[in-house]
């Protein structure tokens, strides 16, 4: 059975993201006044790791440590000596043929998790990411002027069958969001 310092670094490391200290709680059982003492006991434990425990009054993730910022940056720069690969670039022909476009939207039509796709784009300066102005808690992704001329085009309306394939994009999402409307009324 793990002790909560070790079951709460598997959470934080799951989660990949910030945790509220309320949740990280809930999900270890113990009161919000225990964790502190979780807490302490976890930064303790990762000291020396490369990796470090980083807090706010309300969250706590895991972070890569200051001391392993060498190694780090030598492997984001071998991420993007890469090729893109297939996940990317069908993530990149989505943006690039319906602008504006979400994570939800593009794993929609993708039917996979788009999240590593996207941070490969967003790495190599080929989209960028904007706040929606109808909801703030949502990103929508468009091309970068470095993608436009990796493709060799001045503007996004120049790409082969621009017309048609983005029809058939917006056609694809909305008939996913009706779909998820429609499963939604129904429960």
């Amino acid at each position: 059975m793990l002790t909560p310092p070790a079951a709460a670094h598997a959470l934080l490391f799951a989660s990949g993201e910030p945790l509220e200290k309320k949740q990280l709680a809930a999900l270890l059982g113990i009161k919000p006044a225990e964790l502190a003492v979780v807490l302490k006991a976890l930064a303790n434990s990762l000291e020396g790791s490369g990796i470090m425990l980083l807090e706010t009054d309300s969250t706590v993730e895991l972070r890569t440590s200051p001391l392993a910022s060498a190694f780090v940056k030598k492997l984001r720069e071998s991420e993007l000596t890469r090729d893109l690969g297939k996940a990317s670039l069908e993530t990149l022909a989505v943006i690039a043929y319906q602008t504006g476009t979400t994570r939800s939207e593009i794993d929609w039509v993708r039917g996979v998790n788009s999240s590593t796709s996207l941070r490969n784009l967003l790495l190599r300066g080929l989209i960028e990411g904007r706040e929606d102005e109808h909801d703030k808690r949502r990103v929508r992704y468009a091309l970068t002027t470095e993608a436009l001329a990796h493709l060799g085009v001045a503007r996004a309306s120049e790409l082969p069958r621009m017309a048609e394939l983005g029809a058939k994009a917006r056609a694809i999402i909305e008939e996913g969001t009706r779909s998820a409307v429609a499963a939604d009324s129904a429960a």
